[in-house]
Parts: C-alpha cells; sequence; structure tokens
C-alpha cells in the first residue's frame, strides 16, 4: 500500500478552503480503511476519486495560467458548460462536467488523442465498479496494486506534460513578487506559502519543478539579486529534503 500514498505528491500541500481539504483527507481515509478490510474494489472506488482530483486541480492551474488558451478550448462545449467553466471558482467545480469531457481540456498542455483516450480508460474502469453490474472485478490486492501503479503512471506523465505551465507560473511568481515593499507578505517564505503554493493549488512534485526552473531567462533584471532571494527561500523551505 506505501506505493499508493506516492499519488500524495502529486496533489497540493494547501487548498483554498478547510471544505476541500477534508474532502481531500476524507477519500485518504475510506481508502486506506477499505484497504484494510480487503475491500479492494471500494478502495479503488476512493483512490479513483483523489486521481480525478488531481485532473482537476492540473486543469485549473492551465486555466489560471493560459486564461485565453483554456477559453478556446472550451470550443465544442455547450453554453452552459462553457459558463461553468469560465466562472469556476475553485477546481471542484469541474466535476459538474462528465469526467471523459473534462480530459480534454488536456489537450491544451499538448496530450493528444492517444494519451487522452488512456486517460478515460481510467473512467471507464470506474464505471465498471460503481453500478451495480454483479461482478468484483478488483476483489484482490494484486488486481488493485496493478492498477494503482498503472494510475501512477498516468499522472506522472501528465505531471511532465504540465511542467511548462508550472514553470510559467512560478516565473510569473518570482517577477511580481520579489519586492518586500510591494506584495501581500514582508518574508520570502510567507509570500511563497499564500501567493505561490496556496493560490497555484501547488504539489510537492510542483514545487521540484520550480526550485530546478532555468532563472536564466531572467538574469537580466535589475532586480536578479532579489528574486534569486525568493528563489532560494523556496528551495531551503520546500525542497526535495523536505
Amino acid at each position: 500500500m506505501d506505493d499508493a500514498f506516492e499519488l500524495g505528491s502529486y496533489l497540493p500541500r494547501s487548498f483554498k478552503t478547510p471544505a476541500e481539504q477534508e474532502y481531500l483527507a476524507f477519500l485518504w481515509g475510506a481508502f486506506e480503511s477499505n484497504y484494510r478490510k480487503e475491500n479492494h474494489q471500494f478502495a479503488l472506488l476512493a483512490y479513483h476519486m483523489l486521481t480525478m482530483s488531481f485532473f482537476y486541480f492540473n486543469i485549473w492551474q492551465i486555466r489560471q495560467a493560459r486564461p485565453e488558451d483554456f477559453e478556446k478550448g472550451l470550443i465544442g462545449f455547450d453554453r452552459n458548460t462553457e459558463k461553468c467553466l469560465l466562472e469556476a471558482t475553485s477546481p471542484f467545480v469541474f466535476s459538474k462536467v462528465k469526467e471523459r469531457s473534462i480530459l480534454r481540456l488536456l489537450k491544451l498542455i499538448q496530450c493528444d488523442n492517444s494519451k487522452i483516450g488512456t486517460y478515460t480508460k481510467l473512467v471507464d474502469d470506474r464505471n465498471d465498479i460503481v453500478h451495480p453490474n454483479g461482478n468484483i472485478y478488483f476483489s484482490t490486492e494484486e488486481a488493485l496494486t496493478r492498477k494503482i501503479i498503472e494510475v501512477l503512471r498516468v499522472v506522472d506523465e501528465i505531471q511532465t506534460y504540465s511542467k511548462p505551465i508550472i514553470e510559467y507560473t512560478y516565473r510569473e511568481f518570482l517577477l511580481h513578487n520579489y519586492d518586500p515593499e510591494d506584495r501581500e507578505y514582508p518574508e520570502n517564505i510567507d509570500q511563497i506559502r499564500e501567493v505561490l503554493i496556496h493560490a497555484n493549488y501547488l504539489s510537492q512534485k510542483d514545487i521540484e519543478i520550480c526550485t530546478s526552473v532555468n532563472l536564466s531567462v531572467i538574469a537580466n533584471h535589475q532586480n536578479f539579486s532579489d528574486i534569486q532571494k525568493l528563489h532560494e527561500a523556496l528551495s531551503s523551505e520546500y525542497g526535495m529534503n523536505d
């Protein structure tokens, strides 16, 4: 079961509201409880909901970083769905859209149809286990483990595709938040925690991308030394040894 918790490193470190955090904690609790009781099929159901949350957070980051591309990506959705996605105040609002449809937005990070087809297969597998069809598809720990390995492969693949989004978000943060006199919090680490990590639903995997970002493209900035201090504060507090 230990490998299953690797998914946590792809999920946000903090959330917009306590209710969001409680929801994720509830899903983890449901997964653990059912796993220990050998209710493998119900354990997988909770794990699928955690995985869909990961999709929602990634699509939310796309929406925040590239709003114009996001809006263009809604071509083909009906008017009500488009309005829902554009006015969403939380990643969980995306749950109002059919899962297979929302995954189409991953095309915005260069996931092609074949990739998205693989991802929607996870949705199909979930549908198989939630309907009363008389079948127990995941009756053994081995079957559950195979599915978890598949999920983690997909999640890591999407994380790779999301890298440019995270890099862009981080560079924009550095360029607009280096001055203690012109931001919400005077201390670097407080600004990082609240304005970068909390506001953007960053995961530990996202932070690892940030800590390894190439700053050479902004090295000529007149306040680069302050930018570098902000970057170093992130690495010191949330680096690989965290």
